[in-house]
């Protein structure tokens, strides 16, 4: 039992790093819906590249792809967990307070892993270890 104590504890920072490459997807494909109708179009159609959620397209796209590799991790996730902060304010809480019912669960999620990353870094499995980035 010691032994998978210690082989569990030896492999938190690799989990993190594997949490973070498949949040990095995961988002990523919320900018392509936005940005390019792909893998779907998003309801109402792509939105104007200068407009809120065009711009959010952007943030999500871009953020999504520096996450997945872990490049500038910390500062990044915090800025993309203030936009998933401000999308669930702006565009779901208006439609009630419970987030099952207001469907801002996965801005809620998003914006609280994002601010996990900002404080726990992107783990050993990243652009930023490979540099030797270490930020905030």
């Amino acid at each position: 039992m010691r032994e998978l104590k210690i082989y569990l504890i030896d492999s938190a920072p690799y989990v993190l790093s594997v949490l973070r490459i498949v949040a990095g997807f995961l988002f990523l494909q919320h900018g392509t819906q936005k940005l390019f109708g792909y893998p779907m179009r998003p309801p109402g159609g792509k939105p104007a590249l200068g407009s809120l959620f065009g711009v959010a397209g952007l943030l999500e796209f871009i953020g999504g792809i520096l996450i997945m590799i872990g490049l500038f991790t910390r500062p990044v996730a915090f800025i993309l967990s203030g936009e998933m902060a401000v999308a669930y304010l702006m565009i779901h809480a208006p439609q009630g307070f419970w987030p099952t019912k207001n469907q801002g669960e996965t801005a809620v999620f998003y914006c609280f892993l994002f601010l996990f990353f900002v404080f726990s870094g992107p783990g050993p499995w990243s652009v930023d270890a490979l540099l030797g980035i270490r930020s905030i």
